[in-house]
């Protein structure tokens, strides 16, 4: 199997990777494999039900809302965010529900799109079963799906829900663990990045991989100014979380017009960090909006890369469109290890698995674009998850708000810390990344499920919901 850095950053809509763009994958998987053989005009109705943690967290994720637009045939990347919930609202009130986008079929969306909050499926935490039935009630398909974190979706044949891809690609310069990564750079004489690109060569030539990268970087651009300018005071949902970040951009701006028109005065030397948790909190309320989103490597971490890419192209000289390639190959193949040697979901792993992933994946890119040698950045990536394992993944109310949204600035300030921390080293280091991934899948084991995304338990029960 071979993973490309375009995996692990996708764009996707909010407020989940693996609860809402991960069963609007599945859901419109399904549908589209019912038109391609032919048996859409066969399907009387189609019925859905989700397991795990999507079960028990679904309602707040959207996970339902997900699945009716997916089996409309909608794609997360194209999906009309401003319209998403008003097409649900009204499928769900004229009762029809138009699958694939051509096919009327009857449609009750409580009784066809069934949350089971205390069941799960055997293979992965996030399992979701669709059938399709015909006008006398039979079984015409059903199929069973695995959200597997980050938008990836998988079906039960893939060998223990794990499988990313079924991609027998081969690639220059195979690794699956950081040593074997490492080593590569020092018998080829190339970077972290070299490496991945040239891997990436196997699917795309260079300016494809390139232009990916930065219409990946062209929407997390655009997710920070619409999280900073978007009108409504409050974050959707029961807990009326107050947004923070269009008042901390403006409170940010008449400091520095402030300081530019003061030129003796001393301003505070940890401004930057001020701006690097405007744009994590900017891009997170937005994923909370259910806004346009990149999975970097998942909508609950999405904050922190952009966050810290953001964090060099304000505050360092020189930065360019080249230094932001080298940033998300390198960062794309720290995610790659972890995701192949432990798990992004924090329906597996806790929160660890997502913020952990992206602050590891987010210190490795900022320490590659600063000049750090490849043992530089895997020292840089080794501390950014070290520091975050046994982190819970505990969303109170099921919503990726609390403690979500202020754990991605928390995390993008760690990141960028790891990265000049790794920087004034030579790279040696006792704890190794491969033994911090392998000691977060170990913990993630270890932890109870009630700290896995399904809202039984940590800040979920010890915060009442308003």
């Amino acid at each position: 199997m071979a993973l490309s850095v375009l995996d692990l950053f996708s764009v996707g809509i909010g407020p989940s990777s693996s609860h809402t763009v991960g069963p609007m994958r599945a859901a419109r998987r399904f549908a589209e494999g019912l038109r391609a053989d032919g048996l859409l005009d066969q399907v009387a109705r189609v019925q859905s039900e989700l397991y795990g943690s999507l079960g028990a967290t679904g309602w707040g994720h959207g996970s339902d809302k997900a699945v009716v637009l997916g089996l409309l045939g909608e794609d997360p990347e194209t999906v009309d965010t401003d319209t998403a919930d008003d097409t649900v609202r009204t499928t769900g009130e004229r009762g029809e529900l138009l699958l694939a986008g051509v096919r009327p079929v009857p449609f009750d969306r409580s009784g066809d799109v069934v949350l089971h909050r205390r069941k799960s499926l055997p293979a992965h935490p996030n399992g979701m079963t669709f059938r399709a039935l015909g006008a006398d009630g039979q079984v015409l398909r059903e199929r069973t799906y695995y959200s597997v974190g980050g938008g990836f979706v998988v079906d039960e044949q893939a060998a223990g829900a794990d499988r990313v891809v079924a991609d027998a690609t081969v690639v220059p310069h195979p690794f699956r663990s950081g040593a074997e990564l490492l080593a590569i750079c020092r018998r080829e004489g190339l970077s972290i990045a070299e490496v991945m690109l040239a891997n990436e060569r196997a699917w795309r030539p260079d300016e494809q991989t390139r232009e990916a990268l930065l219409r990946i970087w062209a929407v997390m651009q655009e997710c920070v100014e619409n999280g900073c300018t978007r009108p409504e005071p409050t974050l959707p949902g029961g807990l009326k979380v107050r947004r923070r970040a269009p008042a901390l951009r403006a409170r940010l701006q008449e400091l520095e017009a402030a300081a530019a028109a003061a030129p003796g005065r001393v301003d505070d030397p940890l401004r930057a960090m001020e701006w690097v948790n405007l744009f994590a909190l900017a891009v997170n309320e937005e994923n909370a909006s259910g806004g346009r989103i990149v999975t970097a490597p998942t909508n609950g971490a999405a904050g922190i890369i952009p966050a810290v890419l953001h964090y060099w192209a304000r505050f360092v000289p020189g930065a360019d469109d080249d230094g932001v390639v080298r940033f998300l190959l390198t960062a794309g193949a720290i995610g790659i290890l972890i995701k192949e040697n432990a798990s992004i979901s924090g329906a597996e792993v806790g929160c660890q698995g997502e913020v952990g992933s992206a602050c590891s994946m987010a210190a490795a890119g900022l320490c590659a674009v600063l000049g750090g040698t490849p043992e530089q950045v895997e020292n840089a990536a080794e501390v950014g998850i070290e520091h975050n394992l046994g982190l819970t993944c505990d969303p109170v109310g099921g919503l990726v708000q609390i403690p979500c949204i202020e754990r991605n600035a928390i995390a993008s300030v760690k990141a960028v810390n790891a990265a000049r921390l790794a920087l004034q080293g030579d790279g040696e280091h006792k704890v190794s990344l491969d033994q911090a991934v392998k000691t977060m899948r170990e913990t993630g084991k270890d932890m109870k499920i009630k700290y896995k995304e399904t809202s039984r338990g940590g800040l979920a029960v010890n915060v009442v919901e308003c």
